[in-house]
């Protein structure tokens, strides 16, 4: 494929040679620049990316030879191949010596040509899979980093299993920390693109006026500073996988240029006029309430259906229940081995501390807890004096009760309901579990019971108003 190839450069002061070349690779595919000069042509180089550069021995001016030279000193890496019509073997020998990577005696077949041409392509092309290797290296997801025994996740695992094999477009919806990059990434190892490029972008943290150039790229010239010719991100992913993170921070008229992509796979550089065409799985996710975001005009309803076609919601670690545990557990094991650290477990009061805590921000918070526990921990095992007092972390909270998100039964709507509700309530009373219960007009047995049946960490609540009644509840 030499669509995503950068152009070659042909540096010859005779036109017709020129001409004759440019037919030659056109035909070929190949995207095609030329200079009368060495001197034009070290001016190009400096502008713009090319995969290779064909030169005449014999320039006006500056020589073939030296044009060698000086490239291979700014650009060691640029494969060179020199064509002269007074060749001899210790010319040839000269040119190898100087670094060309081949050399043509006038005149040549075309097909001798276009092998050089080609071999010089797909060792550009190794480069580029091997840079992408080499940034991939230890970056693997695997299915077994989805870590955690509940439900949820154990259905997570399946239905990752279930559409990673498939090209189906996916969207991800839930909190920050949830793990939706984990998510896209094991969606592309399980995939058959899998040996091809997976691309990661977050929509967020590029600037709008440049996000649509990271996407799909932009000519020389497109705007202030594009100084050459960019390839975009969706170039790079081609037979691969590019996942967009924080889509709904993406611009409406970027939106409109990303839907037109995602029906055919084509698009437009910036400042361009020529239509391109790639094969791309994408997988999109956010953290905003889309609906929300539809109905305030600031995302494309067409855009969601379009994206929309397979949709996964990772659950808040707080509806984890015991996962909480496990996940602190396995960090725990990663810091003490990073940070040449001997601790080996989680003390129980610091367990029910970690139980009761609401998480805002959900593994991610989790990690940098256990992080800055295993710092400043001094004994074998992590102790609460070791962990946060959360006091912060709990104002981020929402203060109001979630609703339930559509497609529960009306059960499980009312079990995240109460549970919610009881979290919010405690978490208002600093875990006073005989305050809480006033509150919600229970007795402490039946708000204790109720916790228990919720997995709400009800050992780390306290019971410091035992004035409260033990009898029934209030109300009822």
């Amino acid at each position: 494929m030499t669509g995503n190839l950068p152009p070659l450069l042909v540096v010859d002061d005779e036109k017709n040679m020129r001409l004759s070349l440019e037919s030659i690779m056109k035909a070929e595919g190949y995207e095609y620049r030329s200079a009368d000069s060495a001197e034009d042509a070290l001016k190009i180089l400096a502008d713009e990316p090319f995969f290779m550069v064909i030169t005449d021995a014999r320039l006006s001016g500056m020589s073939g030879y030296e044009f060698l030279g000086k490239v291979k000193a700014r650009w060691p890496n640029l494969p060179i191949l020199m064509i002269t019509a007074y060749a001899t073997p210790k010319l040839a020998v000269e040119a190898i010596k100087a670094g060309a990577v081949d050399y043509l005696a006038k005149p040549f077949a075309p097909e001798e040509l276009l092998h050089a041409v080609s071999r010089c392509a797909e060792r550009h092309r190794l480069i580029l899979e091997n840079a992408a290797l080499r940034a991939r290296a230890g970056e693997a997801y695997r299915l077994e980093q989805l870590i955690g025994e509940s439900d949820s996740v154990g259905e997570l695992r399946e239905f990752i299993q279930t559409v990673a094999p498939t090209n189906a477009t996916v969207l991800i919806l839930g909190e920050s920390g949830t793990g939706k990059e984990l998510i896209a990434g094991a969606l592309h190892s399980l995939s058959e693109r899998r040996d091809a490029n997976y691309v990661r972008i977050n929509c967020a943290a590029i600037p709008e006026n440049l996000l649509e150039s990271e996407l799909f790229g932009h000519e020389k010239g497109a705007f202030t500073g594009a100084l050459r010719q960019k390839h975009g991100r969706v170039e790079e992913a081609d037979m691969g996988t590019i996942f967009l993170d924080e889509i709904g921070d993406m611009s409406r008229s970027l939106q409109a240029k990303l839907l037109r992509f995602l029906e055919d796979g084509t698009f437009t550089r910036v400042g361009g006029n020529q239509e391109m065409r790639v094969d791309v799985r994408l997988i999109a996710a956010t953290n905003r309430d889309i609906i929300e975001a539809i109905g305030q005009n600031q995302f494309r309803e067409d855009l969601f259906h379009r994206l929309n076609v397979v949709q996964f919601r990772p659950p808040p670690l707080r509806d984890r229940g015991a996962d909480i545990i496990l996940l602190a557990e396995h960090f725990l094991k990663h810091f003490s081995l990073t940070l040449n650290r001997q601790i080996k477990a989680i003390s129980e009061p610091a367990q029910a501390l970690l139980l009761k805590h609401h998480w805002p921000g959900n593994v991610r918070e989790l990690r940098n807890v256990i992080e800055r526990a295993v710092i400043l921990e001094k004994t074998g095992e992590i102790l609460p004096v070791s962990l946060p007092d959360f006091e912060l972390e709990s104002r981020l909270r929402r203060p109001e009760v979630s609703v339930p998100n559509f497609g529960f039964s009306l059960d499980e709507s009312l079990t995240h309901f109460e549970r919610d509700l009881i979290t919010s309530t405690l978490d208002q009373n600093h875990f006073s579990v005989g305050k809480a219960a006033e509150q919600l007009k229970l007795s402490r047995h039946a708000l204790r019971y109720r916790m228990q049946r919720l997995n709400i960490g009800s050992d780390a609540a306290m019971d410091d108003d035992p004035g409260m009644p033990d009898g029934k509840e209030r109300g009822s």
